[in-house]
């Protein structure tokens, strides 16, 4: 049942203000200040940052941030070609879920008590794919790593349960579909323009 409500308000956010979830990798030296610069292009268009992941990246000195938000197609071309001219950045592209191998992380505390009286509990974590990590006679701790949505539904199955007692999830980590890091053919073509 969650998974239908999580499914509808995704096509109906798409249908109604014709927007869809996007996924920005901006590509920086690792510099104080980026970020800052980065949320203001999203403030600027009055765009809300969905999820944020800074890591370091597959090349060294390069840091890759996974920025996801909903936005119609030209607002978000838009919003990456101003990232992009950010002095900091050196490359930003956006993409759509078919474009990425995409991954989450949730973390769940749940009431023990109630894990225990209602074995419906357990069966849920187990269908889907989550483990539990702690387990104390107050509380127990379940990690599921996955989809956005297979995350999410987790979320609502245990809340209609009534034993959330708290619960957090990461920002998206993604990687392209492509063999090597995005950012790597354009930092090869200007260093092959800088040499001639």
């Amino acid at each position: 049942m969650a998974d239908n409500k999580i499914a509808k308000e995704s096509v109906r956010r798409e249908t109604i203000a014709g927007e869809r979830l996007y996924t920005l990798l901006v590509y920086s030296e690792n510099v104080a200040g980026v970020l800052n610069q980065i949320a203001a292009v999203f403030t600027r268009r009055q765009v809300n940052i969905e999820s944020l992941n800074v890591s370091a990246s597959s090349i060294e000195g390069i840091h890759k941030y996974t920025i996801t938000a909903w936005s119609d197609a030209a607002t978000i071309e838009k919003i990456t070609k101003q990232v992009e001219k950010k002095i900091d950045v050196i490359k930003a592209d956006y993409y759509e879920d078919s474009d990425l191998f995409i991954h989450e992380v949730g973390l769940y505390k749940i009431a023990t008590p109630i894990l225990l009286e209602n074995a419906e509990v357990s069966r849920t974590i187990r269908k889907r794919n989550a483990r539990m990590m702690e387990v104390n006679p107050t509380y127990s701790t379940v990690l599921l790593a996955g989809m956005t949505d297979e995350v999410t539904a987790l979320y609502h199955d245990l809340k209609n349960f009534d034993c959330l007692l708290q619960y957090s999830r990461s920002g998206r980590v993604a990687v392209t579909r492509g063999f090597s890091e995005p950012v790597s053919d354009f930092l090869k073509s200007e260093e092959e323009s800088s040499v001639l």
